[in-house]
């Protein structure tokens, strides 16, 4: 894979205010973090990942998809295939958002204004390096196969990394990125077909709450303040994100790996009721996210049901 550039300038700020700030909500999160640090080597790693095989069927549900889908004239191993390619991808994409979390989280050290969220921070910073390793290692040693960085999350972390103002930078990655992951993790004993990825995205999916905690921490109140203009460029950001994040989960790498019209499966993701399903579970945990730093706005509910993303009666 190559490498990736983005180049950005951003303010540091230093906090010299030592005072013992026992019981805040920031020190309570960091403290709750330094407990619950884990280690590449408490997971068994022997445990095995039969890659490719076959799976046991689907619901109901989730077998009428297969019926619907440009993959039902291929046969029913053809959905176990894409069953799997599908977790790999996932996987792949896990990887490569936390990368950008952990360069994200250590930006956030030198940026936020005060010691204790710069504290939440680098444990954070560490955080993202445990599962961005454990990840690797997962699909390096247990797959053998991975996916290259899809482009719509591309462009969503390059506008993350570009931005220059701190709590923008924690929007897109903390309430957007994250919150996704979170939920995708929660979602892993349904979607993955493995011991050992529903272990790691168990461990993984807990740090992630906190990172997303800190997120909402760091930014409640703060839109508040904002004038409508500064207020409405916030919202126009998260409807960027979430057209990006929608758009990654049509799913065209995957169709193009197992020989699909992209614009044939892109099409069918986009419009499948399990497909749209899984993507208001995934991003149902980023609308309550925004809701608690107020921008879960009549205008972002709109878009979001636009791009089906909240059920018509969901906010």
């Amino acid at each position: 894979m190559s490498r990736h550039s983005v180049s950005s300038s951003i303010d540091t700020h230093l906090d010299w205010n030592y005072d013992d700030r026992v019981g805040s909500t920031f020190r309570t999160l960091y403290e709750r973090g330094v407990r619950a640090q884990w280690s590449a080597d408490d997971v068994d790693w022997s445990v095995p990942v039969p890659y490719g095989a076959p799976l046991p069927d689907d619901s109901a549900f989730a077998m009428s998809a297969f019926r619907a889908s440009p993959l039902a004239e291929r046969g029913r191993p053809m959905w176990d295939a894409f069953r799997w390619e599908l977790q790999v991808w996932m996987v792949s994409q896990f990887l490569h958002g936390e990368q950008a979390a952990m360069v994200v989280a250590g930006r956030l050290v030198g940026s936020l204004p005060d010691l204790d969220s710069k504290l939440c921070a680098a444990s954070q910073a560490i955080d993202e390096a445990r599962h961005l390793d454990v990840f690797s290692r997962y699909l390096r040693e247990k797959v053998g196969d991975s996916y290259p960085v899809s482009p719509p999350l591309r462009d969503l972390l390059d506008d993350v990394l570009l931005e220059s103002r701190w709590d923008i930078t924690a929007l897109g990655m903390q309430i957007m990125v994250e919150a996704v992951a979170m939920a995708a993790f929660r979602l892993a004993e349904s979607t993955f077909h493995d011991d050992l990825i529903k272990d790691l995205t168990r461990r993984v999916g807990r740090d992630e709450a906190r990172h997303v905690s800190f997120g909402v921490l760091s930014l409640e109140g703060l839109y508040q303040q904002l004038t409508t203009a500064e207020r409405a460029e916030r919202e126009g950001l998260v409807l960027d994100a979430a057209e990006l994040i929608r758009r990654r989960f049509l799913l065209v790498d995957i169709w193009e790996r197992l020989d699909v019209d992209p614009r044939v499966g892109a099409e069918f993701a986009a419009t499948d009721p399990l497909m749209i399903r899984y993507r208001q579970a995934v991003f149902s945990r980023v609308c309550r996210a925004l809701r608690q730093v107020d921008l879960l706005t009549d205008r972002v509910v709109r878009g979001l049901v636009g791009l089906d993303l909240l059920p018509t009666t969901g906010r």
